[in-house]
């Protein structure tokens, strides 16, 4: 973290200085859901940027829903300052257990005990932590901005419309909850995080499509006492005549979530016409758990759901057919756009990566880096995503209820499970080639780091102070780009070199992007941030013979920033170079977008496509 550029500062430097609010609204977001959160939070980094969040509810969540966090979300979290915190709080998901009926059906045994996260998948863990407390964290980063952004609670949207008006084109009407008022906002773009039963996505007349499973399934956390010997693991529980239950671990060593099969709906039933209430839960979970005992002391939270796995038909307010005509204002993310079954933990994790990726789009627009033609890649990147996602929790969710016949068919759902880790933790994400991210011609430079996919970390020195540390873990949600050169073998910074040389371009010829943009008064790091990873031990490299532009002078005073240079960390095992199959003759130019996802791998030397990369993106100044 750094701070005291312009000047010290006492106090916490987390608190931005605050600015003055405007009545203008340059985002309007409805919903403080995990997308709705992001989102703001991801805006509040940039203070001339005015965001407004509102709320139906009458205050924040407290309690209950979604708590499966993803090793991808933790890595973007920590990009928006908070990991440590929820690291430090959380249930850590280690192994998992897969209970199946006894081979004479008489009660249960366990047929596995597995890694729940394979080997190098993250730097990461899967974690388990309610859904409240990350919406505490978010809230506590958006307060801390230098906009003080706070939600608006108790505004209820009545109506969205889009009028001519070329500045503020999005008015929306609330009904204030708790004054009986009425509020009119005006707004360049709307971003509904309104839940399944968006406001938003009705006033664009868009639909969620697909269809139920008619599975009724049940939800509580508890404080129990059982002698089942897995309640602090996570399990996967199949038993022979009573359906299935996944067991959850909860934070704080002693709550439980149970996710309880109950009976097939008919075709007319909706969830709510069982009349499921928490005693129903606790029979079934005994039934499910014998010969084991389930004796409930407290029921915190338990809710009653219906699986359907439903994705929207558009998440924006343009249609295909003049997507080269106008530009979207309104968006649509989370829940708004796609709902599946709690079971494989997506939920909150894919409606968070659905507002990371708009985000750092809406910011550069507003901003005036990018064109507006940007922000149609929100829809094409995410509703693809939707789908698959989709796809793939209508097979999680047939195969955790399929009534087994025999051993084989029973270890059908653990092999699934298995097979598709790396999908569940949230690293499989991969964006089809497009003006944001290149083509893969040279991808063997560095083959591990794949283009289309979140940047994969790994351990490195930094040499300015020799502190151990994760490269990844300097991607900050800042909406920044970033250039990491990978040098080669032979190369350690002397001037005939191809760090030296990428770096003399980048900072003297006018069509490079960082010039480009320092010629504009921008401090030279503010769109893109440049840094180098040699491949010498940190001992014997000279830092001050490096380029200037490894050591940019920065700020109202020209400080020196000492953290743009790296080196391998063999202590911890194969260094970066290695792991990463960076190639160690050539080295590799990686471009990563604001979102840490990979945007192309380019030669060192390849000055023409790094620039012809960013001026599909940037607005020619």
């Amino acid at each position: 973290m750094q701070y005291h550029l312009n000047g010290f500062q006492s106090g916490d430097p987390s608190v931005a200085p605050e600015v003055a609010h405007g009545d203008n609204v340059d985002v309007l977001i409805v919903g403080c859901g995990p997308a709705g959160l992001t989102l703001a939070a991801q805006l509040a980094a940039f203070p001339e940027i005015s965001t407004r969040i509102t709320e139906r509810k009458s205050g924040p969540l407290k309690i209950g829903q979604a708590d499966g966090i993803a090793c991808r979300s933790i890595e973007m979290f920590e990009a928006f300052g908070f990991a440590e915190k929820v690291l430090k709080e959380a249930y850590w998901v280690n192994e998992v257990a897969f209970w199946r009926p006894q081979p004479d059906g008489n009660g249960l045994h366990r047929a596995d005990r597995i890694q729940d996260v394979e080997d190098d998948l993250s730097e990461m863990p899967h974690v388990i932590l309610s859904q409240a407390r990350v919406h505490d964290f978010y809230l506590e980063v958006m307060k801390n901005s230098a906009r003080r952004l706070e939600p608006d609670y108790n505004r209820e949207l009545q109506n969205l419309t889009r009028t001519d008006d070329p500045d503020y084109p999005v008015t929306a009407t609330f009904h204030c909850l708790d004054t009986g008022s009425i509020e009119i906002l005006k707004a360049r773009y709307v971003v509904g995080c309104d839940g399944a039963r968006s406001t938003v996505r009705k006033s664009l007349g868009h639909t969620l499509n697909g269809e139920a499973a008619r599975q009724l399934w049940g939800v509580m956390d508890v404080l129990a006492v059982t002698d089942f010997p897995d309640i602090r693991l996570k399990c996967a529980i199949q038993s022979a005549d009573h359906g299935s239950i996944l067991i959850i671990p909860r934070e704080g060593g002693y709550l439980v979530r149970m996710y309880i099969e109950l009976d097939t709906l008919h075709e007319d039933e909706r969830a709510s016409d069982r009349a499921v209430t928490a005693d129903m839960l606790i029979e079934k979970a005994r039934d499910i758990l014998a010969p084991y005992t389930l004796d409930v002391k407290e029921v915190a939270w338990w809710s009653a759901y219906e699986i359907g796995q439903r994705v929207c038909d558009g998440f924006d307010d343009v249609p295909d057919a003049e997507r080269g005509v106008r530009a979207p204002r309104i968006f649509i993310a989370g829940d708004a756009c796609h709902t599946h079954s709690p079971k494989a933990g997506q939920g909150m994790n894919v409606s968070m990566a659905d507002a990371f990726n708009l985000g750092w789009k809406l910011a550069a627009v507003l901003r005036g880096q990018a064109n507006p033609t940007l922000l149609h890649s929100y829809s094409q990147e995410r509703q693809a995503k939707a789908k698959e996602l989709i796809e793939f929790d209508r097979d999680m969710a047939r195969l955790f209820s399929a009534k087994p016949k025999n051993a084989e068919e029973a270890a059908q759902f653990q092999s699934y499970f298995k097979k598709h880790g790396r999908y569940t933790a949230g690293v499989e994400t991969r964006y089809d080639p497009s003006d944001i991210t290149g083509d893969e011609n040279h991808q063997a430079l560095a083959k591990h780091l794949k283009v289309g996919m979140r940047f994969h970390s790994a351990p490195v020195i930094r040499l300015g102070d020799g502190k151990p540390m994760h490269l990844g873990h300097t991607i900050k949600a800042d909406g920044r780009w970033r250039l990491f050169a990978f040098a080669g073998a032979e190369d350690f910074g002397q001037p005939d070199g191809q760090i030296a040389q990428l770096c003399q371009y980048l900072s003297t010829n006018p069509d490079s992007p960082i010039k480009r943009f320092t010629a504009q008064g921008h401090d030279v790091d503010s769109l893109i941030d440049f840094r180098a990873i040699f491949q010498q031990a940190h001992q014997d490299m000279r830092i001050d013979t490096l380029p200037d532009l490894l050591l940019p002078r920065k700020g109202r005073y020209g400080l020196i920033d000492y953290e743009k240079v790296y080196c391998p960390d063999v202590k911890v095992g194969p260094d970066i170079f290695d792991h990463r199959g960076i190639d160690r003759t050539k080295g590799a130019v990686v471009i990563i977008r604001p979102d840490q996802f990979i945007a192309a791998v380019l030669p060192l030397g390849h000055f023409d496509r790094l620039a012809g990369f960013f001026n599909n993106i940037m607005i020619q100044q």
